[in-house]
């Protein structure tokens, strides 16, 4: 306990430290590196107060809480980076969370849940895979038909904005019926927690940690997207490469952390919900929300992405399907994945 409450003081000391730097105009690189450390450790008190709150719950409703929350830092990144008018970093933080938890995160979940398994194969319900794989393609048609549009010129690319809005109301429905019938279908946690294993911290306490950690990654995710422009040309780096992979992996350090933490402890069950829900809620739940967000400001985001993202995100959707679908994963099928990530994320540093 008391290296947690270790880990705790240096979130809380890195948060003040980064809006300190902030209010003072300091060094812009300095702001954006402690800005993207803060977030991390937010995002990783979250998942611990989540944690605590779901432990109750079985992996279904756990899971999404755990996903859901801990998507706040990036939800709040994308919104500051359209009401600054950085379309570039709002559109490519989206892709990069989607796809560091599609193949990074998920790729290193597997290869700790093969690895912690006896005979090194994962096993966990095939039900969420299948369900997200179906959520991803139905997310992938509109980006697909909106990017094939845009490239043709056709007259339907004058109307991108109204299309995007029009698919974002069909995703969110869609997405909501099925979280309905996905968390009914709720069974109770792994037998340790039915043998009566106790959660780290008391209800109140982490309602109040999810509470304070919200409000504190509204304001950290404002000063990492002020210090972002100056920083990116500071250090010669593309600002695809920033939303890609830097903005995503400090957005998105819940599903980094805690699902591989509980496939090494052999939850699969649970990992994979922590992961998958993260994925399904990014591609019909977040995207299409900030679409619809968007439009109180004066940057519009649609579902058109360049031909690379449009190809990755088609090709992670088939990935993981044929990797998870079965309900089993090997060791060197994770590592695909995190392989996949890599060459896009190579990719984005070269544009």
């Amino acid at each position: 306990m008391s290296g947690r409450n270790a880990v705790l003081g240096g979130v809380v000391l890195a948060t003040l430290a980064a809006g300190t730097l902030h209010y003072l105009d300091a060094e812009p690189v300095a702001t954006f590196a402690i800005a993207g450390l803060a977030l991390a450790g937010l995002a990783w008190v979250i998942s611990v107060a989540t944690e605590s709150v779901g432990h109750r719950f079985g992996p279904a409703v756990t899971g999404a809480l755990q996903s859901t929350l801990g998507n706040l830092p990036e939800l709040f990144i994308v919104l500051f980076a359209l009401s600054a008018g950085e379309l570039v970093v709002a559109r490519t933080s989206i892709v990069g969370s989607l796809l560091a938890n599609a193949l990074l995160v998920l790729g290193l979940a597997i290869v700790a849940g093969a690895r912690a398994s006896p005979d090194g194969v994962m096993r966990f319900r095939p039900r969420l895979p299948n369900d997200t794989a179906t959520l991803l393609m139905l997310a992938v048609f509109i980006i697909v038909i909106l990017g094939l549009s845009d490239t043709v010129g056709d007259r339907a690319s004058r109307h991108q904005v109204a299309i995007s809005s029009i698919g974002a109301v069909c995703l969110l429905a869609v997405y909501g019926a099925w979280l309905w019938s996905y968390l009914r279908s709720d069974e109770p946690l792994e037998p340790a927690h039915e043998r009566g294993a106790r959660p780290d911290l008391a209800f109140r306490v982490a309602v109040a940690l999810l509470a304070a950690a919200g409000v504190c990654a509204a304001f950290v995710s404002d000063w990492f997207v002020s210090a972002l422009d100056p920083a990116v040309e500071a250090l010669g780096i593309s600002k695809a490469f920033t939303g890609l992979v830097i903005v995503a992996i400090a957005g998105n350090a819940v599903e980094n952390v805690v699902g591989i933490t509980l496939a090494a402890k052999g939850q699969n069950d649970l990992a994979i919900s922590v992961v998958k829900n993260s994925v399904a809620q990014i591609a019909v739940f977040i995207f299409p929300a900030l679409v619809l967000a968007s439009l109180a400001f004066d940057t519009r985001l649609t579902f058109v992405l360049g031909p690379v993202y449009i190809g990755a995100i088609a090709l992670t959707a088939f990935g993981i399907w044929q990797i998870t679908g079965d309900g089993e994963a090997l060791a060197f099928e994770g590592w695909a994945l995190v392989a996949l990530y890599v060459i896009v994320a190579v990719l984005a540093w070269y544009e």
